[in-house]
């Protein structure tokens, strides 16, 4: 539910949607590191000015904490 949130909300912002790639890794029982792959020209949409847009989305996923009790951690690497 996370990742295709994630997913379908970057690939919005970016030039290259084609090229965005969500990945979700289960660290133990309630803590997921999600990665987002995108195009190198596109990494500075995803993060934003001053990294605006990456806290909005780690906000929104924090949000799902308060739901299923799962914590999420966010990162952003180029392909």
């Amino acid at each position: 539910m996370v990742t295709d949130f994630i997913k379908s909300y970057t690939e919005l912002i970016v030039a290259n949607p084609d090229k965005v790639k969500v990945e979700i890794l289960e660290i133990d029982d309630n803590f997921y590191e999600i990665t987002i792959t995108c195009d190198e020209e596109d990494l500075g949409k995803i993060i934003g000015k001053s990294g605006n847009m990456i806290n909005a989305l780690k906000t929104i996923v924090n949000g799902c904490k308060a739901k299923d009790g799962k914590s999420y951690k966010i990162q952003v690497i180029k392909a």
